[in-house]
């Protein structure tokens, strides 16, 4: 599953936290598209703006420390973002952005060597990360099918629906 094609990257460095992809000013409301109109502004006044749908955010160590809140991963997604490619995630991060469906990598060495502009492509199944700028591809551990399974699906919720609904066949739900 291909998740980027020749997207835009927008780069950016270690420790990024969640009161900086989203700040903490804009937190009274959870509405997606109110969060994206604020995602990165205080390290990149010029994101949100210019965010293109299949963009994808590349980022150093530790992307997403900070709070445990929902809203960051969210801002990302609903700013048109199909991916980030980090040296690391902080750990609240790393799961809530499966939780909310917003696929994630982790491939330092591919983190490294792209530069905001380059044109980036990420096969999610197979675990690469194609900097098309550079000429360059970078192995990351892909996820497993059901990990996939729940960013295909938008996030936890929609997957978990979608699996009772498989196993309901004429209103009887075929597990019981």
């Amino acid at each position: 599953m291909k998740m980027a094609n020749g997207y835009r990257v927008w780069k950016y460095g270690d420790d990024v936290d969640t009161d900086v992809i989203v700040p903490a000013r804009y937190l009274t409301t959870s509405v997606p598209s109110e969060l994206a109109a604020h995602c990165m502004e205080d390290i990149d006044s010029g994101f949100a703006s210019g965010v293109m749908k299949g963009d994808v955010i590349v980022a150093g160590r530790n992307f997403g420390c900070g709070s445990s809140r929902e809203h960051a991963p969210i801002a990302i997604k609903a700013s048109g973002v199909s991916c980030v490619v980090a040296a690391s995630f902080a750990r609240i991060f790393y799961r809530n952005a499966i939780n909310i469906g917003l696929p994630i990598l982790e491939c330092p060495e591919a983190a490294a060597e792209a530069d905001s502009g380059d044109m980036m492509e990420i096969d999610l199944e197979a675990g690469t990360v194609s900097n098309l700028t550079k000429g360059a591809t970078r192995n990351a551990a892909p996820f497993p099918p059901f990990m996939r399974g729940i960013m295909e699906a938008g996030g936890l919720i929609e997957y978990v629906s979608a699996q009772r609904k498989a196993a309901t066949v004429d209103g009887k739900d075929e597990r019981a």
